[in-house]
């Protein structure tokens, strides 16, 4: 995977799609769940200030653990979000990360790579800040959205603890015939060959 900066070497121009027009931008962003309880006029100036942003396949967008301002919605593609190499979720069109670190000012706390060509519109921590001034209930929306995935991750850690609490399939008694030797041996064992 290829980690570097945010802002992406440019792709082949056979990769890029088309970049949205203002109206699809305000259509597409009207569907996305943070943004769909707010009014048209705010949608429409929400849109103006994103970057529209294209990466290559295998393009790693965010890194685990470095500084983050600005948070991501999916336009076209699939990306990966995957913590320490592990997978933890697929995201596609209409679906968002890199949130948390808008918020919070902390290192992110996970890595999203593309699995294939991704278009994605960008949304800096100020201009967030911004609307959320100019029209606070984006913020219910936002927080709506991180509870769901706390929710989300609490079911999955509940699972796993299931798993591993639940009885092994193997005995863990030891056949009648085993008797542990003592160690050391009391008496010298014999030598092959004597």
């Amino acid at each position: 995977m290829h980690s570097g900066p945010v802002s992406p070497p440019l792709p082949s121009r056979s990769n890029i799609p088309c970049m949205l027009n203002s109206v699809e931008r305000l259509l597409f962003i009207r569907n996305v769940p943070m943004f769909k309880e707010l009014r048209d006029d705010f949608l429409v100036r929400l849109a103006s200030v994103m970057d529209e942003v294209f990466y290559d396949s295998n393009y790693t967008i965010i890194t685990e653990g470095q500084e983050g301002r600005s948070m991501y919605i999916v336009v076209s593609g699939r990306v990966s979000v995957h913590i320490g190499g592990q997978e933890v979720a697929q995201l596609k069109e209409d679906e968002c990360f890199g949130e948390m670190s808008v918020f919070d000012a902390e290192p992110r706390s996970a890595s999203v790579t593309t699995l294939e060509p991704c278009a994605c519109l960008v949304l800096t921590q100020q201009q967030l800040y911004d609307a959320i001034d100019e029209t606070p209930g984006i913020a219910v929306n936002v927080i709506r959205l991180l509870s769901r995935r706390i929710r989300e991750l609490n079911q999955d850690l509940n699972q796993v603890k299931q798993q591993l609490t639940q009885p092994s399939p193997f005995p863990q008694t030891r056949p009648q015939w085993y008797r542990p030797m003592p160690f050391p041996p009391s008496e010298p064992l014999a030598r092959s060959g004597s």
